[in-house]
């Protein structure tokens, strides 16, 4: 996804862009090997919706048409979702909630048709990038060295410039140092996360909901997320942190889950049909490798998506934070190419550190997850518990709270005097038969290049 919004942005400055691929890229909306995490929950935040919209017009109706649903929060009920022990209000609406709900192979292949279609944009397939090509003072990148899969022929793809957006296996820190740079700082948290996903099938009035999510908490660094999907399709993903791990199975997936899980989502997945086999995937660690410290940096270069920053993917964060990175591209660009990695990285670097800050402020907040927390995270997750306390029955804390986490504004929002009346008065106010966790869920230039 990185590679495609990049490569959108691009076309409007180059006179051709190659992407190029490692994989033969179906013509449908099929899983493919070189995006492994496909097979697993994924989200599109709201922000990451517009951002969609502003580069390829029209295509958000595009996936209602093909299939995809529309989850908005005009009627809470339709979304059962469970933050750190807090019950969201299921009445009432919270207008700035707003998701497209596919799978991310539907996604990607109405996103990877647009850029097809984009008259300057090749896609090179069954291509692997082996290595930079630079000037022989390693001072500018002039294109790539690619190998064909099929004949191991190796050959040089000039480039007036190169993106790498090979994902958080990215092999850039290491070339870079082959090249005689320094490799960029990082900062890390260990998450340990695995996810355990089954693909389902079931009709749509099965469940009132169409979007159910648990969130972990501390001493419980577990939860799932069941989501509606194209086609009648449901995804059902379980998520454990610092080491635990969801069983394979989906017997013992039903039994693990039935801690936390609401008991009726539970009988749904029970009766569903089942597509497939259970799948896997393993997060060790979020990154962060900040491109925008190095005081060095070769031009003619560029890094975006996981390959600059991967956090914790049960935030949904993802595509989002690619697609507003495609948007910083597109806006450095129009100022021209002069300096271009250091005003890219920083420019990119904002909306990396709000979904960083977000995520790991999440994580830290979980005594199972090894790091410290600064005290200004320790008292903001403290605050945003009681904000948390306040969205179980105020619909104006849950659409402000839902703006901060979906990247539409900034997390000072939540400190503004009436959201901080609202945290202040949550218990006092908090009506007394709204059930606890454990009461509902315990017993339930030219040439330009894309390596992508």
């Amino acid at each position: 996804m990185a590679g495609l919004l990049a490569a959108r942005a691009l076309a409007e400055y180059f006179e051709n862009v190659t992407v190029v691929e490692r994989d033969v890229l179906p013509g449908d909306a099929s899983n493919r090997r070189g995006v492994p995490q496909g097979r697993h929950l994924h989200g599109l935040l709201a922000r990451g919706s517009q951002a969609l919209e502003e580069m390829f017009p029209g295509v958000l109706d595009e996936l209602i048409r093909d299939g995809a649903r529309f989850v908005d929060g005009h009627d809470l009920s339709t979304l059962h979702h469970i933050l750190n022990g807090h019950l969201i209000a299921q009445e009432g609406a919270a207008p700035s909630f707003t998701t497209y709900a596919s799978s991310r192979p539907f996604l990607e292949f109405h996103v990877r048709r647009r850029v097809q279609e984009t008259p300057n944009v090749t896609m090179l397939e069954n291509h692997d990038v082996a290595n930079l090509a630079s000037t022989p003072d390693h001072d500018r990148i002039t294109g790539v060295a690619t190998v064909d899969r099929g004949s191991r022929e190796v050959s040089v793809l000039p480039a007036d410039l190169v993106v790498d957006a090979t994902g958080r296996g990215s092999r850039m820190p290491a070339w870079l140092c082959a090249l005689g740079y320094r490799r960029p700082p990082e900062d890390h948290v260990v998450v340990q996360l695995t996810y355990s996903s089954q693909w389902l099938r079931m009709p749509a009035e099965t469940l009132h909901e169409m979007f159910v999510l648990v969130g972990a908490l501390p001493g419980r660094p577990t939860g799932m997320g069941l989501i509606g999907c194209e086609d009648n399709t449901w995804l059902w993903t379980l998520m454990g942190m610092a080491g635990q791990e969801p069983p394979c199975t989906r017997t013992e997936m039903l039994d693990w889950a039935a801690e936390f899980a609401p008991p009726h989502v539970l009988d749904a997945v029970q009766a569903a049909d089942p597509i497939g086999e259970v799948t896997r995937h393993r997060v060790p660690c979020s990154q962060w490798r900040r491109y925008d410290k190095m005081r060095r940096f070769p031009a003619g270069l560029l890094v975006t998506g996981d390959a600059i920053c991967s956090s914790n993917p049960i935030y949904a964060q993802g595509m989002t934070v690619a697609a507003l990175e495609a948007l910083a591209l597109r806006d450095c660009l129009s100022l021209g190419t002069d300096d271009l990695s250091r005003r890219f990285f920083r420019a990119a670097a904002k909306p990396i550190r709000q979904a960083w800050q977000l995520a790991a402020g999440g994580d830290l907040a979980l005594p199972e997850v090894e790091g410290a927390q600064s005290v200004t995270t320790r008292l903001f997750n403290r605050y945003v518990d009681r904000i948390m306390t306040a969205a179980e029955y105020d619909t104006a804390a849950v659409d402000q709270f839902s703006r901060v986490t979906a990247l539409l504004d900034p997390a000072t929002r939540l400190l503004r005097p009436g959201m901080m009346w609202r945290a202040a008065a949550a218990n006092y106010r908090r009506p007394r038969d709204i059930p606890s966790e454990t009461a509902t869920c315990a017993t339930k230039p030219n040439h330009v290049a894309m390596t992508a």
